[in-house]
């Protein structure tokens, strides 16, 4: 008896501590999203995100196909599907009694749910490891700086469930991996079929670098009987995400204007190989594990697909830093084989204590910012909050479209409910260098030309000196000294005629379009 309660304290303690330290981190921006009563979102995408599913919340049953209120007139047709549309809709449905801001508060606070969800999987699944290598797998898991941003608060974007999605698949592939079963057959179909739905990109190069490693060294494990109903479930759910979504991702065209676009994406830059950011990812163990996971292969303690695996991830990531969150996922499965060839156990414990302290001191600075940093991100949230005054006070019933500095736009067309010109994607590629394009103009018949080409009603302007860099960045041009956003920012007074100032504050300038006749 008395050694069943002390079983149970310990599993309680385990998951409390678990529980803690991953919601703890993933909430360490709290600061940042909860500004003033209200909520706000860390990322432009977050916006656009939020806008379609409050059309959803607005029309159950709708599946967003189409963004009428970005890239205006032409809108555009975005990547993103519907399942993480309507949980956030059916996780707004259950904090309705609670706030009176369900939906932002859902929002928010989805991403942070899901990773705690795939830490009580990772916690579940790794109980039959009995050495040190769990512990510090599950610590890396809710310490690994690129995990926590991808699953941060405030931050309801589709990386947050394909980390899920992708951590449940590849832990049953590696189940599969030990041996057949129909259960984890049907885990990985699952897995791997609502990853695919969610976004064609990552989950598919995964999966297909997957399937041709086992081909090639563990052809039986994917025709094994056990695992047949998994591949069926995942048809099935192909199948109806086809149904439900009826269109098909288009690549984005490598032109010029996407190239300048995508450098001031942080998530499309590539991470060089002597950056210190892999420690904030993956700890100091990284340093040691090419040798041990070499000597785990010499043993067959670790399926060689799951190395190859990980060196896909790796090379991905050295070209784009979004892949920095599945290198993570696949490293930190690895820690158990890793640790297992240290020998003895205190001496595990001591190496991943040792190479966990990038991490810490990574937090360290996170959680308790420098006085310089701390004053930038007090700026910002004020900033923020003055511009969505500004925004808010163009809703409306009728349809007034919007030109705002690019970045701005999804939470412009959020707060405000109007159509923006442009967009933070790449779908909205036109409509932002059409910004930028009349932010740089010199001529009022330019500018008018853009404003009457997109049918805008008000244009927002900020920073001029900003807007004016960001700008000449799409287009690869230098930016004229009397360009318009300068003068729209800091000389009201010498701006086209057509353009009425109509407010102002410490951060924003709104004008009225009035075309000429």
């Amino acid at each position: 008896m008395l050694r069943r309660i002390g079983y149970g304290i310990r599993i309680a303690g385990e998951l409390a501590i678990l529980t803690v330290l991953i919601l703890g981190t993933r909430c360490a921006n709290y600061q940042d999203v909860f500004v003033g009563g209200r909520i706000y979102f860390v990322d432009a995408d977050c916006y656009s995100r939020m806008t379609r599913v409050r059309l959803v919340a607005e029309h159950p049953g709708l599946v967003v196909r189409h963004h009428d209120f970005e890239n205006f007139p032409a809108g555009t047709s975005p990547h993103t599907t519907a399942p993480l549309d309507y949980l956030i809709v059916l996780l707004a449905a259950g904090l309705r009694p609670l706030t009176s801001q369900p939906l932002d508060l859902a929002g928010a606070i989805v991403s942070p749910l899901l990773a705690l969800a795939g830490g009580w999987f990772l916690w579940w699944w790794s109980r039959r490891i009995s050495c040190p290598g769990r512990y510090g797998m599950l610590l890396l898991y809710s310490l690994s700086a690129i995990l926590v941003h991808g699953t941060a608060l405030g931050r309801p974007d589709q990386q947050s469930l394909l980390i899920v999605l992708v951590l449940v698949a590849l832990a049953a592939e590696l189940r599969l991996q030990e041996k057949a079963s129909r259960g984890w057959g049907i885990v990985s179909g699952m897995s791997w079929g609502m990853a695919l739905w969610v976004s064609l990109y990552e989950p598919l190069i995964l999966l297909l670098a997957l399937v041709l490693a086992l081909m090639i060294v563990a052809r039986s494990s994917l025709t094994a009987r056990p695992r047949r109903l998994g591949w069926w479930i995942f048809l099935g759910i192909m199948t109806l995400a086809a149904v439900i979504e009826r269109r098909v991702p288009v690549w984005p065209e490598s032109d010029l204007f996407f190239a300048n676009w995508s450098r001031s994406i942080g998530e499309l830059r590539p991470v060089g190989l002597t950056n210190p950011i892999w420690f904030y990812w993956c700890s100091g163990l990284l340093v040691v594990s090419p040798l041990f996971l070499g000597l785990a292969l010499k043993r067959r303690l670790f399926p060689p697909a799951f190395a190859g695996l990980l060196a896909l991830c790796f090379l991905l990531t050295l070209w784009e830093a979004r892949w920095g969150y599945f290198f993570a996922l696949v490293f930190l499965l690895t820690i158990p084989v890793q640790l297992t060839l240290v020998k003895p156990g205190w001496l595990a414990v001591g190496v991943m204590t040792i190479a966990l302290l990038p991490l810490l001191q990574f937090w360290d600075a996170r959680l308790w910012p420098n006085e310089e940093i701390s004053s930038q991100d007090t700026a910002d949230r004020i900033a923020l909050t003055q511009w969505r005054a500004v925004a808010s006070a163009l809703a409306g019933p009728e349809s007034a479209p919007v030109l705002a500095p690019w970045w701005l736009a999804p939470a412009t067309a959020y707060w405000s409910g109007q159509p923006v010109v442009a967009g933070s994607s790449h779908e909205s590629l036109p409509g932002i260098v059409e910004t930028a394009r009349f932010f740089l103009s010199t001529s009022a018949g330019e500018a008018s030309e853009i404003l009457r080409r997109h049918r805008v009603r008000w244009i927002l302007a900020e920073d001029g000196e900003r807007v004016a860099a960001n700008s000449a960045a799409i287009l690869g041009t230098p930016a004229p000294a009397n360009a318009l956003c300068r003068r729209l920012d800091g000389s009201p007074l010498q701006v086209p005629l057509f353009l009425k100032l109509a407010r102002r504050n410490g951060v924003c300038t709104l004008y009225r379009v009035e075309y000429l006749p």
